[in-house]
């Protein structure tokens, strides 16, 4: 206290001094050590202070959260709580980052825990939100200017049956059907232009992950069901035909399904998105190879280094460094590209084996819609048992810059019971231990009933083809299910999407989904078709050969067009002559 009235008095000597137009004395040595020791001990004070931070963020299993302990500005104590993260995989990733960031003091040099990207992400979400600081949002990469000397597209299915996971309490297998979509534009030389992949996975209701599609069977058959998603049977669904449109009516893709579908680097979406930056570039066939190289030879993983699989381990060793650093670049892309949850590769590769010219120069963006449709018939076998198909409609799209469709591609994965009577219609039986009626000489006679066993179920989702790969065995009454479907993808070049939609709207049947050509008998369709002008008749006149429904319980191709343009994303690729 004696210092301070001191340190008073001289500063008020000072000011007397200057006032008389005199210098300022200077402070003793005495006097500066004194001042230098009381600013020392008020940084010191406050680098002492210690405070307790809470922050929050979305985790893997669910919220993180971080209590922080700081003094000053370096961490010096850290609590994480997570307690619907993965045991073994996120759990573990917790504790390891705590240590590393009290170690550290901060966020700064602390790395992801490697097979825990989306865990170690909440994780630094969570400490960042204690701290203040805001979390920016990730943006995609810039999408490159792309110029080729010619363009095409195509759209490939791959479709595969999984065996699992594993069984219920019950011992009751789990199953699923995958249906992979890849849509890809092609440069004259094969190389990838640009791509958008998306999945159709459906599960047997005993699978208890909470957000996966199901399918109990066809209306008479029934499946256990995990309802709760707690790892134990909870009822035996019996499949009704309202259940079962409802339940195909509820598939969603892998995009669609968002957050709700993590694996631990992220979004099955988040991944997908780094494979695709990696493949554009690239020739379908340099695909196939950079998969057989830098892929696990067991599973069809990358080889991120991080298999305790001796075959894994061996092939990773002898990779060069600068594979090994190209492998890094894309650390957040793990998951498999060809395994039992689905073919990626193969829907490439058929991609680029239906791919077709597309008539532009300049190309803005891309899209990929997919619907699913279940229909009831066409009525019933010889024995009165009903006939069933569900079916999957993809539609890849190019738009200008005002948002004017370029082109479209457009197929559809038809599949019904086994006692459907034509010849070339892909079939299901049902999942393994299921059974179904079968008409298998297309007589319109049930000549067996189908026992399903895992063989058959993998035998049959294998031999699934799509109404093009059909080709001239899937006849209209005007041509082939492809020459219709060419006509109207023709007719609706140059227009948005909105106005193929209003087009629809006005020109075809709100009975049956068909372009009104002035040849039903139905009151509905005769009246509509009276009221239109003569020009929109001609105008239909146009493509008088397109005679099929754009929506109906044979599938919803005008809601897989008006989804592709939904979900386009942009892309600037310009074609030279």
């Amino acid at each position: 206290m004696k210092k301070n009235i001191l340190t008073g008095a001289f500063l008020v000597m000072s000011i007397g001094l200057a006032a008389c137009g005199q210098k300022d004395p200077q402070p003793s040595a005495a006097e500066t050590t004194a001042a230098e020791t009381t600013s020392q001990a008020a940084d010191t004070e406050a680098a002492s202070e210690t405070s307790v931070l809470t922050g929050e963020a979305e985790g893997y299993g669910g919220p993180i959260t971080a209590e922080v302990t700081m003094e000053g500005d370096k961490i010096v104590d850290l609590k994480l709580t997570g307690d619907q993260e993965t045991p073994g995989i996120g759990g573990a990733a917790l504790e390891t980052l705590q240590a590393a960031i009290v170690e550290k003091g901060s966020l700064d040099g602390v790395d992801a825990v490697s097979g825990a990207t989306w865990t170690s992400n909440g994780v630094f979400d969570a400490v960042r939100a204690a701290l203040g600081i805001e979390t920016e949002a990730e943006g995609g990469a810039d999408q490159k200017e792309v110029a080729a000397t010619g363009l095409s597209h195509g759209i490939g299915f791959a479709s595969s049956g999984r065996l699992g996971p594993g069984q219920d309490d019950q011992e009751t297998g789990v199953y699923s059907i995958n249906e992979v979509i890849a849509y890809v534009l092609f440069g004259d030389d094969g190389k990838i232009l640009d791509l958008e992949v998306d999945q159709v996975e459906v599960a047997t209701p005993n699978y208890d992950g909470e957000h996966m599609p199901h399918l109990t069977g066809f209306p008479g058959q029934s499946y256990n069901a995990d309802e709760d998603h707690d790892e134990k049977v909870d009822a035996v669904l019996e499949q009704t035909e309202d259940t079962y449109l409802a339940e195909v009516d509820g598939w969603a893709t892998k995009r669609e399904r968002g957050d709700t579908y993590k694996l631990n680097s992220g979004t099955w979406t988040d991944e997908m998105d780094i494979f695709e930056e990696t493949f554009r570039g690239m020739t379908v066939e340099e695909v196939k190879e950079w998969y057989e190289a830098y892929c696990s030879d067991l599973n069809g993983r990358p080889l991120h280094g991080t298999s305790d699989k001796e075959e894994d381990i061996a092939k990773y060793e002898a990779l060069s460094e600068d594979e090994k650093a190209a492998l890094d670049a894309i650390s957040g892309a793990t998951m498999s590209l060809n395994d039992s949850h689905g073919d990626i590769i193969a829907a490439l590769e058929k991609a680029y084996e239906n791919r077709r010219p597309v008539e532009a120069e300049a190309v803005a963006k891309i899209g990929l819609g997919i619907t699913n449709t279940g229909r009831l018939g066409p009525g019933s076998d010889d024995q009165e048992v009903g006939v069933y198909s569900f079916n999957t409609q993809a539609v890849g799209g190019c738009y200008d810059g005002d948002g004017k469709i370029v082109a479209l591609f457009t197929d559809v994965m038809e599949v019904a019971t086994p006692n459907y009577d034509g010849e070339h219609m892909p079939h299901l039986t049902g999942f393994p231990g299921q059974s179904y009626n079968a008409d298998e000489d297309h007589d319109e006679k049930v000549d067996t009933v189908l026992e399903q066993t895992e063989d058959t179920f993998l035998a049959e989702i294998e031999a699934w083809a799509t109404k093009r790969e059909r080709g001239d065995t899937y006849k209209l009454n005007s041509g082939t299910w492809s020459d219709e479907m060419d006509l109207f993808e023709g007719y609706f070049t140059g227009m948005t999407t909105e106005e193929v939609s209003a087009w629809y709207d006005a020109a075809c049947s709100d009975v049956n989904g068909r372009p009104l050509h002035g040849t039903s008998d139905k009151e509905e369709d005769i009246a509509k078709y009276e009221a239109m002008t003569d020009e929109q008749k001609t105008d239909l006149d146009t493509i008088s050969g397109a005679t099929m429904s754009l929506r109906d319980p044979h599938g919803d191709i005008l809601g897989a067009i008006e989804k592709a343009w939904a979900a386009a994303k942009d892309t600037t690729i310009t074609v030279g002559q």
